[in-house]
Formats: structure tokens, sequence, C-alpha cells
């Protein structure tokens, strides 16, 4: 057979040609491959660190927003209860002996000593108080009735007695009495008792049946005579020339709602509402409220155009510890930080007096041009960055304290107001019914603003239930 001709070197180099364009092509498609692949898991991981950091600062908000005095972790090596010996213990303190005596008993020494049976010779006599609780009954009172009608106007009219709570007769005759509800309200609106508990109080304490029902009906009944002197509250509070607000989550019905908590330094009012925005803050304070605002960085406040504002340091600070745990290296925060710090310390030397007022105006240029260069000068750390951007929304906000240093330099006080709802939200978990909603703000807001003015919550709801129409009391506008 003949032979084949061998290929000449243009042949030679066409095919080593398109077998490196070949070997070429089969690489590119590997390292396009490998390129989706690795694209694919960049999105997987940066799914799986969004979804760990949301879990993390769940986490961290439930640990600050944790209002129950055993929920968090004990200690494993806590330190010993209770004051320490010698000079630290600090003034020694007991309980005072009564000023009032209603009962004296004499107690005379036994005849013989109960361990040997030795006479006992008297050396003097030694003095103890008790205070007990009286042994009580439930007082049933009947009250006769007189009905008659008037000869001029054909109005039907009955008497009351100043004791009544209702003029209600017939099926509502059997009621309970303004002492009985009003200590009904305390128990569940501040001390955060639930009705079934409460039932089984009654019954066991004053031998007292109700049912839960009953409780309910006269706590709306409580909310209905307090309502006059619970917009007397919210009108103090649109006057008032400093509030600090709040909120918190809140369930009516099963469905989402919103606790909002307004606290002045002798005024605190709640409002239940379904929103968490700038029309839910101004239905108690007005959009035109022009006194001082004190809140975090929540931005519907900042709608507020009227108002002066002061922003949380608290928060700011709180914020600061988070990022240098997760952002060790970010000088910005320690900066920051240590600004704040100082205007804090600035704040207490002036109120110590140790700082003239114009030594105050100094300080504070000096503290407010420092943060102002520091915020010219951002991190590249993506959550640092984004904090700056808050601090330079919020910068007008942070200094108002200084410049009037009658003005809480924190929100403490609508904190300080909203741990009482949070414990009960933790018994109850809200409201069945939006008005039961209605009553728990308004006797809510009631019972808080007594305990700031040092009343007597159950004097003031039994006073506002024996009156024969609704107003307001005057110890609370």
């Amino acid at each position: 057979m003949p032979e084949s001709p061998k290929p000449s070197n243009k042949d030679r180099h066409e095919i080593d040609w398109r077998k490196r364009a070949e070997d070429a092509e089969r690489e590119r498609d590997a390292l396009r491959r490998e390129r989706d692949q690795l694209q694919r898991e960049q999105e997987r991981l940066r799914h799986l660190i969004d979804h760990l950091k949301r879990q993390l600062d769940d986490a961290r908000r439930a640990g600050f927003r944790q209002a129950a005095p055993f929920a968090k972790p004990l200690k494993r090596d806590p330190k010993r209860p209770g004051r320490k010996p010698g000079r630290r213990y600090g003034p020694k303190a007991r309980r005072q002996a009564p000023t009032r005596v209603d009962e004296r008993y004499d107690v005379p020494l036994p005849s013989h000593c109960p361990g040997c049976s030795g006479d006992v010779v008297p050396l003097g006599v030694a003095t103890q108080y008790q205070e007990e609780l009286p042994v009580t009954r439930v007082v049933v009172r009947q009250f006769d009735i007189h009905v008659g009608w008037c000869t001029r106007c054909g109005r039907r009219v009955q008497g009351r007695h100043p004791l009544q709570a209702s003029d209600a007769i017939g099926a509502a005759a059997a009621q309970l009495g303004a002492q009985v509800i009003a200590l009904v309200v305390v128990l569940n609106k501040q001390l955060g008792l639930s009705f079934g508990k409460i039932v089984t109080l009654l019954q066991q304490l004053y031998g007292l049946t109700v049912t839960r029902s009953g409780l309910v009906q006269a706590v709306h009944r409580a909310a209905r005579q307090a309502r006059p002197t619970y917009e007397a509250l919210c009108a103090r509070v649109r006057g008032s020339p400093m509030v600090s607000p709040d909120e918190t989550g809140w369930k009516v019905a099963g469905e989402s709602q919103w606790l909002w908590g307004f606290a002045t330094p002798d005024t605190t009012v709640y409002r239940i509402q379904r929103g968490r925005g700038f029309d839910e803050a101004a239905a108690v304070l007005g959009a035109t409220f022009d006194g001082v605002l004190v809140r975090d960085g929540w931005a519907p406040y900042r709608q507020f155009s009227h108002a002066a504002h002061q922003t949380c340091l608290a928060h700011l600070l709180r914020r600061c510890r988070l990022l240098r745990t997760d952002h060790p290296h970010a000088s910005f925060v320690v900066d920051v930080q240590s600004v704040l710090h100082q205007a804090l310390a600035l704040r207490d030397r002036y109120r110590a007096g140790t700082v003239s007022a114009q030594g105050l105006a100094v300080a504070r240029g000096h503290l407010i041009n420092r943060l102002s260069d520091r915020l010219s000068r951002p991190s590249t750390v993506p959550e640092v960055e984004r904090f700056g951007r808050h601090l330079s929304r919020e910068f007008p906000a942070i200094w108002s304290f200084l410049f009037d240093p009658s003005i809480d330099a924190t929100n403490w006080r609508a904190e300080q107001a909203l741990r009482p709802a949070i414990v009960t939200r933790k018994v109850c978990g809200g409201n069945r019914s939006w008005d039961g909603a209605h009553s728990q703000h308004i006797l809510a807001s009631v019972i808080r603003t007594t305990s700031q003015r040092q009343l007597n919550p159950h004097a003031v709801l039994a006073s506002l239930l024996h009156a024969r129409t609704p107003h307001a009391v005057t110890e609370l506008h």
C-alpha cells in the first residue's frame, strides 16, 4: 500500500493550535464553573452571616429587655449575698419601733427555768413590738334607696349615699364596693396579678366570693370613672416642658400592637395603639409639641419639628460597647465613647459646683468640635460606618443637656415607666379586647402617676368610684 503523506509544517502548526485552543476552552470552562461555585458559596456565606447577625441582635435585645429578676443565668461563683463586715458594712439599720400601740400584753416570767427547773431571778422588762394584719371579714351594706319622680319634668329620681359606687338596682343590686374594686385594680394593673389569682385571694383572705368576669366588669367601670382624670393627665403631658417617650410591644386579641409611654417628672401616660409611627406619638403629645423630647434614636421622633430634642446617651454608649466587642480594633468607636463619657462627667461636675457656667461652655465647645472632627473621618467597617451616619443625624440632639443641665441626658424616665407594663405583659401577655386595652392604659396611667406623686393609688381609685359622675381628681391635674 502506498504510504500516507506526512503532514506539512503548516498542518502541524494548525493541529497544535487547535489542540491548545481546545485545552484553553476546557480550562476556561473549568474556571467558569469554579467561579460560579465560588460565587454561590460566597452568596450562601453572606446569607448565613446576615442570619447569624440577626440572631445575635435578637439575643442581645432579649437580654437588655429582660425585666424578670431571675430570668438571667446565675453566675458560677457568685459573691456572698449581704453586706461585707468591717468598715465597708456601712450604717447599720433596723426596723423602727411603731409610734402607735393599739394593744398591750404583759408577758410574765415562768416560775421555773424550762431547762433545769431551777428558780428564776427577775432582771428587768424588755419590749417587743409586732405589727400584724387585723382579722377581717367582708362588710355587707344594705342601702334602702328612696325612688320618686319629678312633678315638673316627670323624670325618675332616686337617692344616692356617699358610700355607693353605682346607682344600679334591680338585677345589678348586689355589687362590689369601691374599696374592693380599687384593690382589684391595684392588684391587677400595678402588681400584675391575674384575675384568677385575685379571685382566690379574695376568697381565702376575706371570704368574698366573686367571679373573674365580675372582676373584669368592675375594672371596666373603674376605667370609665377614671377617664376624665386620664384625659387631664394627657393634657398635662402635652403642656410639660420635658417629656420622655418610649414604646414596647403589646398584644390585643392576640395581634401585635404597641404600648406607648410618655413620662415627665410627675406624670406618666400610657396609650395602647396599633402603630409605632409619628401619628401615634402625636396622638398624645400633639403634632406641635414644643417642649424638650428626651428620646431614643427612633426616626419618627425627629418629625416633631417644633420640639427641642435630646437623644439618649445610654443607647449610644450601649451601641459603642457592642461595636467594641464585635470590632475591637475600630478606633472610631473608642473615640466616640470617650467623648460621650466626658460629656456626662462634665454635666456631673457642673451640677456638683466644681465647674462654672463659663467653664461648662468652653468644655462643651471642645467636645462638640472633637466629635464633629471624628465624624468627618468615618470608619471603613460597614457596621461602624452605619453608626457614624446615625451620629451625624443625631448630632444636634446629643448636646442639649449640656446647654441646659436640667434636661435629662437619657430617656431613663420612659424606660422605668415601661418596666411595670413589661412585667404585666410577661404575666398576661396583653389584653383580650380593645375594651380591655383602653382600661389598661387608663388605669395604669392613674396608678403610675399617683406613685410618682407619692399618693395612695388605692385611695385615689376609691374616690373616683364613689363619684356619681366621672370627673377628674383634683390631686392629679
